[in-house]
C-alpha cells in the first residue's frame, strides 16, 4: 500500500505518548516519504478558551489554534527532526468524529491514534474516541499505546 498522507490524532493528554507515536509514525511514513498531518480536535468550550488565551479572539481558525498547542508542537518538532514533512489541522466538535472528518478531508491513507494501557478488565474496550476512529475511519488505523 502506497502512503501519501498519514494522519496522527494528537490530544492534550498525548504528551506521554510522544516517543512511541513518533517512532511508529517515523517507521511507516519516513520510508514512504509520506506527508504527516497532525490532527487536533477541540470541544467548542476549549476552542473558545484557547482562542481567547492565545489572543485570536473571535477570528480564531482551528488550524492556527491547533498549531499553538503544546502537545502538537512537541509532536511537530520531533517528527520534523526525523525528516518528515509535517502540517497541522484543527477542528471543533466531537473528537472521534472530528478525527474521522480530518482523515476524510486530508485523504489520509493511514491514521495513528494513541491510547493508554488499561487494566485486564478494560482491554476488550478501547476509549470512546479511539473506538470511533477505529470503526469509522475511511482508511486503516494504527493504535499506539503507552504505559
Amino acid at each position: 500500500m502506497a502512503l501519501d498522507t498519514v494522519l496522527v490524532a494528537v490530544g492534550p493528554g498525548d504528551e506521554e505518548r510522544t516517543d512511541p507515536v513518533v517512532t511508529a509514525v517515523s517507521d511507516v511514513a519516513g520510508p514512504a516519504e509520506a506527508s504527516v498531518v497532525l490532527a487536533h480536535v477541540f470541544s467548542r468550550e476549549r476552542f473558545a478558551e484557547m482562542g481567547d488565551r492565545l489572543g485570536f479572539g473571535d477570528d480564531a481558525e482551528p488550524d492556527a489554534v491547533a498549531a499553538r498547542q503544546t502537545t502538537v508542537g512537541a509532536f511537530r518538532d520531533r517528527l520534523t527532526e526525523a525528516g518528515l514533512d509535517v502540517s497541522v489541522r484543527g477542528r471543533v466538535g466531537d473528537v472521534g468524529e472530528g478525527v474521522v472528518a480530518l482523515a476524510e478531508g486530508t485523504d489520509a491513507d493511514l491514521v495513528f491514534v494513541g491510547g493508554r494501557k488499561r487494566r485486564p478488565s478494560g482491554k476488550a474496550v478501547f476509549g470512546s474516541t479511539a473506538q470511533t476512529v477505529l470503526l469509522e475511519a475511511p482508511c486503516p488505523v494504527t493504535f499506539v499505546r503507552s504505559g
